[in-house]
């Protein structure tokens, strides 16, 4: 197969790229288009071919499922079976946005975005490229991250590329992805409102809203090899470059004293902007240490390049377990595959 990409420049030609992918995406197609958090693999959600198209082109287990997108709120309410008072709240304080709200699916949906769950994942993003191919092609579209499973999720055009070149027909670059991590998904499907996949939309954040609200087990623990799933990136080791992740847990001085005998060429370390001095090690940086809105959008990429700076392991600095940051966090220790070494005990993190 040979993928097409087209790039929107931020002219009048961006109409016929945005046409030529809801073309393809309502004659029961697949194309990898731009959003806010990452760069999605899209397909019409009410069709099962399309929808086993994505699963193929990524080698997606077929028990992960997939986050529906709309570009209007009478769009998603064809997605579940009733629209609550409380995603009605959250709806309003952030959509458009990184959040994805998980209520009763509908039967307009296919069984196999849902992985044949009873409940529908579903956000609006806020990018406009996003927003305007969803809206002409007039279907909600079912949209993983455009990467082979298990990769760092792609946050510009050449990512999708590298994963997905001969594997699916388009790839619409949009630029560098603003966000940089996958969204909040917070599930009503229950009493009390669970964040099953922490976001640069906060606990806190959502709190305000809905004081309620609760954060799931599973955002720090690894889950059982038996248990199912309600959301993406619970269940399977997720983001992981080639090189071994090691996430080490406390004080840069605790950190530089621990790696200084895996002084190697071919041993990296992932650190915060402005520590690559102090550090012995070949570092990367993937962001600052006290603004997590950059390590979201930093990660991911710096993850890759460790690749094709030929990185077999790597020692990471390890973020805030709170707030905004909490979602990088989720991101490390699913990449690391729950390898996470603390510091000051000098001994592995019970999770």
């Amino acid at each position: 197969m040979k993928t097409e990409l087209l790039e929107l420049r931020g002219n009048e030609g961006d109409a016929a790229v945005i046409s030529r992918a809801s073309a393809l995406l309502r004659e029961g197609g697949v194309a990898a288009i731009p959003t806010e958090t990452v760069y999605g693999l899209a397909a019409r959600a009410d069709c099962e071919a399309a929808v086993r198209a994505v699963f193929k082109a990524k080698g997606r287990p077929q028990d992960n499922p997939l986050i529906s997108h709309v570009s209007s709120l009478e769009m998603w309410e064809r997605c579940v079976e009733g629209v609550s008072e409380k995603a009605q709240r959250l709806a309003e304080a952030f959509w458009p946005g990184p959040l994805t709200i998980i209520l009763k699916r509908s039967k307009y949906i296919c069984e196999a975005v849902s992985c044949s769950l009873d409940t529908v994942a579903v956000r609006m993003p806020s990018h406009k490229a996003a927003l305007a191919i969803i809206s002409e092609t007039g279907i909600p579209l079912a949209a993983p991250s455009a990467n082979l499973s298990g990769r760092p999720s792609p946050t510009t055009a050449k990512h999708v590329l590298n994963d997905l070149e001969g594997r699916i027909p388009l790839i619409i670059d949009g630029g560098p992805c603003e966000v940089g991590v996958e969204s909040t998904v917070i599930s009503l499907s229950s009493d009390i409102p669970l964040i099953l996949r922490p976001g640069i939309v906060s606990l806190e954040m959502i709190r305000r809203i809905l004081p309620e609200a609760e954060l799931s087990a599973s955002v720090l623990r690894e889950p059982q090899p038996s248990e199912r799933v309600e959301s993406p990136g619970m269940k399977y080791k997720h983001y992981s470059p080639e090189a071994e992740i090691v996430l080490l847990r406390g004080s840069l001085k605790a950190f530089i004293d621990y790696i200084r005998p895996f002084i190697t060429a071919e041993v990296w370390a992932l650190c915060f902007e402005g520590e690559e001095s102090l550090i012995p090690l070949q570092c990367l940086c993937y962001g600052k240490k006290e603004n997590a809105a950059s390590q979201a959008r930093e990660l991911f990429a710096a993850l890759r390049r460790l690749d094709e700076l030929g990185a077999k392991k790597v020692y990471t600095r390890c973020p805030e377990m709170s707030g905004e940051a909490l979602g990088v966090y989720n991101r490390l220790l699913r990449a690391a595959g729950f390898n996470i070494i603390d510091l000051e005990g000098m001994g592995e993190i019970e999770l």
